[in-house]
């Protein structure tokens, strides 16, 4: 009975330190980026915007978590919205369809977040569905840029500003664990 009890409580212990170690080698890392776009002049066409080259600071992030870049075992995107900053009078409510692609120096485009059938209720924030794709290769470098693939249901006349938000979740390995 003792032995059974010892084992037991070994099993809790090792599954509950585990659970701590994880704790541990988890952490988020969360980026900024606005686009604009350009009144239209035509609707259910196509319009592509890139955002400027977005900085990873990946290298001071990871040595911040205790971990290093080759330690990194997988980076998933867990949330990314969308937010008009201007216009004050503006909403989603032009856009029919947004996709968002990532792209960095060497890598292939890859589609990570996109809303096919955009409400029209007058929302000035919208959150995105996003894949769950790997996507370390790209946080790991020292950059990287979004490409937005919109297409309009309505006339604009004012140029709209859109802040992007993206959380990525990182699972790494800690040093000397």
């Amino acid at each position: 009975m003792k032995r059974l009890l010892f084992i037991l409580g070994s099993i809790i212990l090792t599954y509950g330190s585990c659970k701590e170690i994880d704790k541990l080698t988890h952490f988020n890392m969360d980026f900024a980026s606005s686009i604009t776009i350009e009144p239209t002049f035509f609707i259910d066409i196509p319009i592509d915007i890139w955002t400027p080259d977005i900085p990873t600071n990946s290298e001071t992030t990871f040595e911040n978590n205790d971990t290093r870049t080759d330690l990194v075992e997988k980076i998933v995107l867990t949330q990314m919205n969308m937010k008009i900053t201007s216009p004050d009078t503006q909403s989603f409510d032009f856009l029919k369809t947004i996709e968002i692609y990532i792209d960095a120096d060497g890598l292939e485009e890859k589609k990570i977040a996109w809303l096919l059938d955009i409400p029209q209720t007058g929302l000035k924030t919208i959150n995105l569905e996003i894949t769950n794709d790997d996507l370390k290769d790209y946080i790991k470098k020292d950059e990287y840029k979004l490409r937005t693939h919109t297409v309009t249901r309505q006339l604009i006349s004012k140029s709209t500003d859109i802040e992007i938000k993206s959380t990525f979740f990182v699972d790494a390995n800690i040093l000397g664990i």
